[in-house]
């Protein structure tokens, strides 16, 4: 225990207001770590992991976190005002359209500086990519250890002869872990990434995790420990990245009391679990949690036991549903069901019957995911046998299969948007269920064709559109269910915090439609003028 304290005192006298200190010396080398992270809240822990490890070349490195919503040319700029030797670019399935804009401009602009790839959309299939070609090395899986390798090569003069560098298997024992690397705002604004262990024992061949042999646990105090120093620091919202963080049931309640052990009303904590495996003593500790504490992630991806032969997947069925209903009967855990449509061999039939059996579990949210061909992933190995038709450009969505044509993927693609919009919001709490409790996925699927062909749009449908579209659409479907709607709908709009009073929407769609693109067109042109 004074070992552990000891170590405890250490950690917490290092902080992340510490900014890594940059050399001023024009003439020595310096590194810049890059990513394009999907959205300004997720802090990239991969970079930080690189940075950690970086041993001696830590002082003349910089972490520059972008998203990708900004301008490629703005991106480069910020990059070449720390003068790099160096840059190194984290490179994923969101990111891979904009980092390869990125690097383009930048081996124009500025060619002598060197550009090294990693991440998992560069570690397979690399030599095809158009940022491979434009980079200068790549390195492919774990690069924790391997990039400062190289970048030590580098600057002593003594480059690889060969582009593509294969990461050396890293045993997590020698690895600095990089969360004192979130700084103060991070842990003030962002989610914080942590994992407890790498790796996934499991064999799902749309994934790639199943490309590992097993899942290596960090040492769990020493774990813990760094948890300690987040938490004490301020840190209330824990994001787990563990592919199976329920896998050992010791690590997970010695995991879990840890932070039941310091719960506040602000603590937030992301698991992705096994579906098919919560024994009782995990059971036990979940229901002492409080409400607004924690958000398990459940992977489904269908039921069909055909298709999950046909994927390598695992998983006892009942067992699953049981879990997830016991789990929405006795924590106040938020849950977020995953599946995924165009595994292989799945029809549309089967499917919608995944989809109403998971409906009928009560999960908070279905995420329903469209199959990806992520590179590496061993999902390839069907694709003569099933048809299997990639789009060419990221995300590399499916397209259609034997079983599937593309209009029907499409179809789905769209149910799945509607579906996120209107199911996943929590804005319809009260009416949704009342509109598909018949049958869920048809009616459903009515109610978002019905929508595309009113609006043809799938996003950006304002919200308080979105209420009178639901109700003139179930009037137009369902007219036998309107006159009892309204009452539910009433509640969901009121509890949106929405403005305007609730008589004066357009429920029927009777009002005639007014055109304003004409009325905007005109005002310009007259701005013009003036």
């Amino acid at each position: 225990m004074q070992q552990l304290d000891n170590a405890l005192t250490i950690m917490q006298t290092r902080t992340t207001e510490d900014k890594p200190f940059l050399n001023n010396d024009l003439s020595s080398p310096k590194i810049v770590l890059a990513t394009l992270n999907s959205k300004y809240i997720h802090a990239s822990l991969g970079l930080r992991y690189l940075y950690a490890n970086l041993k001696d070349l830590q002082p003349i490195c910089e972490i520059k976190e972008f998203v990708i919503q900004t301008w490629a040319i703005d991106i480069v700029e910020q990059i070449l005002a720390s003068k790099p030797t160096i840059v190194g670019f984290g490179v994923y399935i969101w990111n891979i359209v904009e980092t390869t804009n990125v690097v383009s401009l930048l081996k124009v602009i500025a060619p002598e500086v060197t550009v090294v790839l990693g991440g998992p959309e560069v570690s397979y299939e690399s030599e095809q990519q158009l940022i491979v070609q434009t980079a200068d090395y790549v390195l492919t899986g774990e690069a924790d250890i391997s990039f400062y390798e190289l970048c030590k090569d580098i600057i002593n003069n003594n480059k690889p002869d060969r582009k593509i560098l294969k990461s050396k298997p890293v045993d997590l024992k020698d690895l600095t872990m990089p969360y004192q690397y979130y700084s103060d705002e991070d842990l003030k604004n962002r989610l914080l990434y942590v994992e407890a262990s790498r790796g996934c024992p499991f064999k799902c061949e749309f994934c790639l995790s199943s490309l590992d042999t097993k899942s290596n646990p960090y040492e769990l105090t020493v774990f813990l420990q760094e948890m300690e120093v987040l938490y004490n620091r301020g840190a209330r919202n824990f994001k787990f990245i563990d592919r199976t963080f329920n896998l050992d049931i010791k690590t997970s309640l010695q995991i879990m009391q840890f932070f039941l052990d310091r719960m506040t009303d602000d603590l937030y904590l992301h698991f992705e679990v096994v579906p098919d495996h919560l024994p009782r003593k995990l059971k036990e500790m979940l229901s002492q949690f409080p409400e607004n504490s924690l958000q398990f992630e459940v992977g489904i991806q269908t039921f069909n036991q055909e298709v999950q032969t046909n994927i390598s997947r695992k998983q006892n069925n009942p067992k699953s549903k049981e879990n997830l209903i016991w789990l929405k009967e006795n924590t106040t855990a938020h849950i977020h069901a995953d599946l995924i449509f165009g595994l292989p061999g799945e029809t549309f039939e089967s499917f919608k019957d995944s989809f109403n059996q998971l409906y009928e579990c009560k999960p908070h949210e279905i995420q329903m995911g469209i199959l990806k061909r992520l590179k590496g992933s061993p999902i390839i190995r069907h694709t003569d046998t099933f048809d299997l038709r990639f789009n060419p450009l990221p995300p590399f969505n499916i397209l259609s299969n034997d079983r599937i044509d593309f209009a029907t993927m499409q179809l789905v693609n769209r149910f799945a948007r509607y579906w996120d919009m209107i199911g996943n919001s929590g804005r319809f709490k009260h009416s949704l269920g009342y509109i598909i409790a018949d049958n869920p996925f048809e009616q459903f699927l009515a109610i978002a064709n019905w929508l595309f062909d009113e609006t043809g749009q799938t996003h950006k449908i304002n919200l308080k559109r979105l209420f009178e579209l639901i109700s003139q659409a179930v009037l137009a479907l369902f007219p036998e269910k309107h006159e009892m709607l309204l009452p539910k709908i009433e509640l969901d709009y009121t509890a949106s915090g929405l403005k305007g009073m609730f008589n004066t929407l357009n429920l029927t769609g009777e009002q005639k439609k007014q055109s304003t693109s004409q009325s905007k067109l005109l005002q310009r042109q007259k701005q013009h003028m003036q």
